[in-house]
């Protein structure tokens, strides 16, 4: 008796929790999770239904829910698939009281369940797909419940199919999308400051005239309604984006997207953000006139919203908010994470006229990529041609029983490896996350190359040791795949924060590469002639070890101009 009454009360939470219908862990696999139990396995007494066989983007569509009489349900789950998927596609409204919706997989209203354990018999909702995009033929899946031991899974419906690829951004009758010509929209920054609210990277830039230029614009097409004209473009593979949010920093802001999916179909979305999660696309809502156009990989969309601005802070037309824009990649119609971003150094209110100023680069991340570079394009670099080169030029000085080549070189790449160490903590500070595509990836790749060398150098065996060229080996190796992937690490990240219309901080980058690349060859060239020169005559080999220091010299002297160059085009973005 005591224990029947032992698992009935650890067993009441757990059903209890199952009739308020909120069974978010049930929507991948549709089963309610009943402890040991399994889903029926022959035909199901419930039936899903549609109103019709066929839709249109952004159609709202009927769906019922029905059983027996003498066999009611208590509970259930719905879901809308892409025929052969296994992701929830579309959103759902409510027409029974005896309904709820719910998020799944960061989809908010992508499922529908019982909002108590009462008998139902029927149930009736309405579904909305996507109004662009991959839009394909789509089944509706459902689990029932007729009692805690016994429930049907994943019983669908006769599939709904597409009859048009329409794209359509209104919430009435479908719109024809619009042919892909280069002036689709006239995009510009004609009327910026006058008309209309202008943001870009490059400041002040005109798409017209600088394809590259990431762009967006927004203006009130009725003075006396809440309408907005927005419009953005710039170039991507993936996705372009641009939100309001109530400060600078991702979380809880408006997301406006468009998008081209794997088929080359353009899309525009909506979606919130939360946190520094993915954004959840949520229903398009009051948008028409939309207008997508891609051309030489320049990504444009404008639409007109009435929709209310809405953050977890703010609502409202005329409200100021932080601009943000930002672009990546996307997979199946839906987008990753972001590769470039920008946002407004103030807060701007659509309904005032004016140009958007870009925030600056944070000092944190200034003083990353500062480190970065004086770490491996100066210290590093001189560090590396010391050991290699300048050991005869030294002329077997020594000062505390070292010699002095040796503890230039040691200090310098002592400096180099701190230097990196304090730049990737600030870096990962700041973000507080994992982004920017490969650069993190070198950044990380790069730190742990570096303990490793500093590691192994401690432990590193005597000069007269038998396994000594093993160290001396793998030391040398190792310096140069340091050097190589901190080069790559410098151009990805210069690609992320490189803001300047002709990508000039890219260009002087190149330049300062190939003057290492060009010195190293020149003296790799000399230590040659040099070591060919010891067998001839000393006078000779002393000529090559001036020519060495003369090299080094001169590289330096290059080599700082293109670090300041550098240092000052960061501390200007």
């Amino acid at each position: 008796m005591d224990t029947a009454l032992l698992v009935l009360l650890c067993a009441f939470p757990v059903v209890w929790c199952y009739s308020s219908g909120l069974i978010m862990d049930s929507c991948g696999d549709l089963l309610p999770h009943h402890s040991g139990l399994r889903p029926q396995t022959g035909p199901s007494p419930y039936t899903v239904t549609t109103e019709h066989s066929s839709y249109r983007p952004g159609e709202e569509v009927k769906v019922m829910l029905q059983g027996p009489a003498s066999s009611p349900f208590i509970g259930f789950l719905l879901q809308a698939r892409v025929v052969g998927d296994s992701f929830p596609v579309g959103w759902f409204s409510l027409i029974s009281t005896a309904a709820q919706l719910l998020t799944c997989h960061h989809r908010s209203n992508a499922s529908v369940s019982h909002r108590s354990n009462s008998a139902k018999n029927s149930i009736q909702v309405a579904w909305k797909s996507e109004p662009s995009g991959d839009i394909k033929a789509v089944t509706f899946h459902a689990s029932f419940v007729q009692n805690y031991q016994v429930f049907w899974v994943n019983v669908t419906s006769p599939s709904l199919k597409i009859v048009n690829d329409y794209q359509d951004g209104s919430t009435s009758s479908p719109t024809p999308p619009v042919s892909s010509t280069p002036q689709l929209h006239g995009i510009s920054s004609a009327g910026c400051g006058i008309t209309k609210v202008c943001f870009s990277q490059p400041p002040n830039c005109d798409p017209t005239v600088f394809p590259d230029c990431y762009f967006m614009s927004a203006m009130m097409t009725s003075p006396n309604g809440p309408a907005i004209r927005y419009e953005m473009t710039g170039p991507s593979d993936g996705y372009i984006a641009f939100g309001f949010s109530d400060d600078q920093m991702m979380g809880n802001d408006d997301i406006y997207i468009c998008g081209v999916g794997n088929n080359g179909r353009l899309w525009v979305q909506r979606a919130f953000s939360t946190g520094r999660s993915a954004p959840q696309v949520v229903p398009l809502g009051n948008v028409s006139e939309v207008k997508t156009s891609m051309q030489n990989r320049v990504l444009s969309c404008s639409f007109t919203s009435t929709n209310m601005i809405s953050t977890k802070a703010t609502s409202g037309f005329k409200k100021s908010y932080h601009l943000m824009f930002a672009h990546g990649p996307s997979n199946r119609g839906g987008i990753q994470i972001h590769t470039g971003t920008f946002i407004s150094a103030n807060k701007i209110d659509v309904s005032r006229p004016s140009l958007a100023p870009k925030a600056g680069l944070p000092c944190l991340i200034q003083a990353h990529g500062a480190l970065m570079l004086i770490a491996w394009m100066t210290l590093g670099s001189v560090g590396m041609m010391v050991a290699r080169y300048l050991r005869a030029a030294a002329g077997g000085l020594n000062f505390w029983g070292k010699d002095v080549w040796f503890l230039v070189h040691a200090a310098v790449m002592s400096v180099t490896l701190a230097a990196t160490a304090i730049a990737f903590i600030l870096s990962f500070s700041h973000v507080k996350a994992w982004s920017g595509g490969a650069h993190p990836v070198l950044g990380c790749i790069v730190m742990i190359l570096s303990s490793l060398q500093l590691f192994l150098a401690l432990l590193r065996c005597g000069p007269q040791h038998k396994l000594r060229f093993l160290f001396s080996w793998f030391h040398a190796l190792n310096g140069m795949a340091i050097k190589s992937i901190a080069v790559a690490a410098i151009f990805t990240g210069l690609e992320l924060i490189d803001s300047t219309t002709d990508h000039w901080l890219m260009k002087v980058m190149g330049g300062f590469v190939g003057w290492e690349v060009l010195f190293y060859i020149l003296l790799e060239y000399n230590l040659k002639w040099k070591v060919k020169g010891n067998d001839n005559t000393a006078s000779i080999g002393s000529k090559m070890m001036r020519a060495d220091t003369m090299l080094v010299t001169l590289y330096f002297l290059g080599n700082f101009s293109f670090l300041i160059a550098l240092l000052v085009g960061i501390g200007m973005l």
